[in-house]
């Protein structure tokens, strides 16, 4: 007798199920064999991709400052750690994030230093200029130092479908920034007023880590490539991961071991990371209008 074949829609949840199967399988092997201690002296801290105070989910893996802190306050209270290598490939994000993160390096007080990989720009560069020492490799992407925010205006599509926003405020910039309404003249030197202040943090974050006037920081949000930034002061040294491990021992006139600090994740987060996209340029979308961000 001829068999039936299964419905097409079968098909697609029985191969989901498999593929679930064999995440789960995955996953407890790993739980079981991959846990072998590692040891070293020197913790890798990654900062990859957007940079956000907390994850907002989604598909687009993001650097939270939430772990990261964790992550360098771990490495500050572990006597055997002499030092901290900042991996970074970020094209910045939320100011305070950043922020969080270098205070956080600054209060190291161990020998800390910022390898730049790809890109290293705003809010990331903010990060890098907190540590000792700045590596990066001649063609990253690196400075933008500069703040910006925007969003989509939706009033004329509004009106073009005889949509009626009602605005019922309390405090006649208590909207500022709808999408809803047109951004008047008096609005937008508001919101301008705000970027320029966090903008001014920026600079002066900037001048104070690398020892430079605020006149002489490059502030017109332009980005750099390493051998630029190197020749204009923003990058101690070109190269990579050697380097950093290099003037680690310079300083320490100790040996290097690192070791690779990750945030410890659970089944469900190892699920939903194996169908995460890592996306270093990824541009991370906010509910709220008016979100200064580094990038």
């Amino acid at each position: 007798m001829k068999k039936q074949a299964l419905p097409w829609k079968t098909k697609i949840l029985v191969s989901i199920a498999i593929l679930l199967g064999l995440l789960f399988v995955g996953t407890v092997i790993a739980a079981l064999f991959g846990n072998e201690i590692e040891t070293g002296n020197v913790a890798v801290v990654q900062i990859i991709g957007p940079i956000m105070s907390t994850d907002p989910g989604g598909f687009v893996a993001v650097a939270t400052s939430t772990n990261i802190v964790e992550q360098l306050e771990k490495a500050r209270d572990d006597d055997s750690i002499i030092g901290v290598i900042l991996e970074i490939n970020s094209p910045g994000g939320s100011a305070v994030a950043s922020d969080e993160i270098a205070q956080a390096v600054k209060g190291l007080n161990k020998t800390s230093v910022a390898w730049i990989r790809e890109v290293g720009a705003s809010g990331g560069y903010w990060i890098a200029s907190a540590t000792d020492h700045v590596v990066a490799n001649r063609m990253s992407v690196t400075g933008s130092i500069g703040v910006i925010s925007s969003y989509l205006s939706f009033e004329e599509f509004l009106d073009d479908w005889n949509v009626t926003h009602n605005r019922l405020v309390a405090g006649d910039n208590k909207d500022v920034g709808s999408p809803f309404q047109r951004l008047q003249r008096s609005e937008r030197a508001f919101l301008e007023e705000k970027l320029d202040r966090v903008h001014e943090f920026f600079i002066a974050e900037i001048a104070e880590n690398r020892n430079l006037s605020v006149e002489d920081v490059p502030s017109d949000g332009s980005f750099f490539l390493g051998i630029e930034a190197y020749n204009l002061g923003l990058v101690d040294e070109l190269g990579g991961k050697e380097e950093a491990e290099n003037h680690i021992w310079r300083v320490t006139n100790t040996t290097v071991e690192t070791i690779t600090y990750t945030e410890e994740q659970g089944f469900l987060e190892t699920l939903l990371g194996a169908f995460r996209e890592e996306e270093p340029m990824a541009q991370i979308k906010t509910e709220l209008p008016f979100v200064p961000m580094l990038r």
